[in-house]
């Protein structure tokens, strides 16, 4: 298999009728990825955490308490950083960590309620980064960009079953 070239290689061409370069959507996703993550930290460090953080929280204030294995799979994180991750939201007391009663070898993690407390400027983060995101775009565009998104996510995750 040949590896992906970033220059000038062209892989057909759009409805346009112009060339495009092999990967141009990959690459685009990359760097707008990159700048988001960016983004959304410089939000979050403002309330005190690193991006990831306020998913694993979000998580467990939807969930309830969770085997720390449990939140392995389901956020789809290796199991030192959500180890890393748990203890840096339980020095900020934001989690605890407890034996689980049936199971006393396993951790049940569960949000505190200053991590409640903090869950409302969570979402302020994300509304501020969607209107920065954004800026610029009509209710139309913000939709049809989602549902692209939608789609992307849709045909890599199909990807990924393979």
């Amino acid at each position: 298999m040949e590896p992906l070239r970033t220059t000038a290689v062209t892989s057909g061409a759009d409805a346009c009728g112009d060339e495009q370069p092999a990967g141009r959507i990959g690459h685009a996703l990359f760097r707008v990825s990159r700048v988001h993550r960016a983004a959304a930290g410089r939000l979050l460090r403002e309330i005190g955490l690193y991006p990831g953080q306020e998913v694993m929280l979000g998580r467990l204030a939807d969930h309830g308490d969770t085997r720390q294995s449990r939140l392995v799979l389901e956020l789809g994180i290796d199991p030192s950083t959500v180890t890393k991750m748990l203890q840096r939201l339980e020095r900020t007391g934001l989690v605890e960590r407890r034996p689980d009663p049936g199971d006393r070898r396993v951790s049940v993690v569960a949000i505190t309620a200053k991590g409640r407390d903090l869950l409302d400027r969570i979402e302020d983060c994300w509304r501020r980064l969607d209107e920065i995101t954004c800026a610029g775009f009509d209710d139309a565009d913000r939709d049809r960009l989602a549902a692209v998104l939608a789609r992307l996510e849709h045909n890599l995750g199909a990807c990924q079953e393979d």
